[in-house]
């Protein structure tokens, strides 16, 4: 992932996207507020986006996620990084034909053998072994 200039700052609070050059730039809107946030509700390509920025792990507790398919398939964030581009399409046009589109992002609790259905590879679960 490309890093950021130093002057742009991430939220952990809302996600949003904000440049500290601007005298007293918190009390301005953000550049982009969908920025680097985790979705449960995958609705757009921006929340697609953001819930990869902010990574595989929840902010508080550094839990586990993974996302899920429209088909109910378990998807892993490196099958959906690797294939961005088809995901963000299905998303886009809310097709459900081809197995990408991608509904919801959630904590894998205690499933030791939660498996990503396209790379065949464990996702690490919370609690489990």
């Amino acid at each position: 992932m490309n890093k950021l200039p130093q002057h742009m700052f991430v939220s952990s609070t809302d996600g949003a996207l904000y440049d500290t050059r601007r005298k007293d730039w918190a009390a301005y809107f953000p550049l982009r507020p969908n920025y680097s946030l985790n979705h449960a509700d995958i609705e757009t390509v921006e929340d697609l986006k953001a819930t990869l920025r902010a990574g595989p792990y929840t902010g508080l507790g550094g839990y586990p996620l993974y996302f899920i398919a429209a088909d109910g398939a378990v998807l892993s964030f490196d099958t959906v990084r690797k294939h961005f581009a088809v995901v963000a399409s299905s998303v886009r046009d809310n097709d459900c034909t081809g197995g990408w589109r991608v509904v919801a992002c959630d904590v894998n609790w205690e499933d030791t053998e939660l498996i990503c259905e396209h790379s065949g590879k464990r996702i690490e679960s919370a609690y489990g072994n």
